[in-house]
């Protein structure tokens, strides 16, 4: 009996938050099923509060792990978040009760990469009216439905960093007008202009951008484009950098509003097309469940995970 206890005590106890991202929990679980003395479990996020003391090591997927639920994880180690960012991590928090936070980079584990790639096929889908296409087939309609090209659009990338840069480098060959805002255009230490690189070549690729911006600029710039692809986390800086626009895109209230402003705008601004495109490249917020319920003005929006 007191040999159980001992076993069971050795054991790193690592928590999922939410059955979301399945793969997450269950290639870890398969890849650590080797270890005995590890061990996952994926718990649903009404009761990670009540569980949380159990464990050592916390992923957090589609939750906030806040002041409140840390100060219940009494034998937490190690927290960080499935995928990049750590929106949903109370840094502070975590800090004040020596609990270390990870951080995954976007630009060495692919996950840039994947963002990007996800963003072109979500705009090329819409564009050329993909979910029409299996209706066309049924009622073997050719030549429907008439699309349209990516050539030739303005691509406001909201937050120019490691996924904005994955994006614009692929948008490039596809003959697209790229505007940007970050931010900061300029390095840390001097002021040249700031220079972003491949990741692995090194490569200098500050010429990707045909516009460049601040966030003060968030509005003009969206009344410039054709699509606009949000590549921007949500953090204290972030919200003080664009208030008004950032929280909309953010937060679930108010879309209408930010959706009829997009459309004011295209439509004022040299009789732009009224095919607009809202890409979201932030998860942890269900964006593509609240677009489909079709806002006026806007062609479509979808959220890339």
């Amino acid at each position: 009996m007191v040999g159980e206890v001992e076993k069971k005590s050795r054991v790193t106890r690592v928590l999922f938050c939410g059955p979301h991202f399945a793969a997450s929990h269950n290639y870890t679980r398969e890849y650590l099923a080797k270890y005995p003395f590890i061990q996952v479990d994926d718990v649903p996020l009404c009761e990670v509060p009540s569980v949380i003391a159990n464990y050592h090591l916390c992923v957090v997927k589609t939750m906030q792990l806040d002041a409140n639920v840390l100060s219940r994880a009494n034998q937490m180690k190690l927290v960080m978040q499935f995928g990049v960012g750590l929106e949903g991590v109370d840094i502070d928090a975590a800090r004040k009760r020596g609990i270390r936070v990870a951080r995954i980079p976007s630009d060495v584990t692919g996950n840039a990469t994947s963002c990007a790639e996800m963003s072109i096929y979500l705009m090329l889908g819409l564009l050329r009216k993909q979910h029409e296409l299996p209706r066309a087939v049924q009622q073997k309609k050719v030549g429907e439905p008439v699309g349209d090209t990516l050539f030739g659009k303005t691509v406001f990338i909201l937050g120019f960093g490691n996924i904005g840069t994955e994006l614009a480098k692929r948008l490039k060959p596809f003959g697209v007008r790229i505007i940007a805002t970050r931010r900061s255009w300029l390095p840390p230490s001097n002021g040249n202009l700031f220079k972003i690189s491949a990741s692995s070549q090194g490569c200098i690729n500050h010429d990707l951008v045909d516009e460049k911006g601040s966030h003060d600029e968030i509005h003009e710039f969206a009344g410039k484009a054709d699509i606009v692809v949000c590549c921007l986390r949500m953090n204290k800086e972030t919200v003080r950098s664009a208030p008004p626009l950032f929280l909309l895109l953010h937060l679930y209230c108010h879309f209408t509003d930010l959706f009829q402003f997009l459309l004011h705008r295209s439509s004022n601004t040299g009789g732009r097309s009224k095919q607009n495109i809202l890409i979201f490249n932030e998860k942890g917020f269900p964006f593509g469940e609240h677009c489909s319920r079709g806002f006026a003005g806007l062609h479509s929006c979808f959220r890339a995970p």
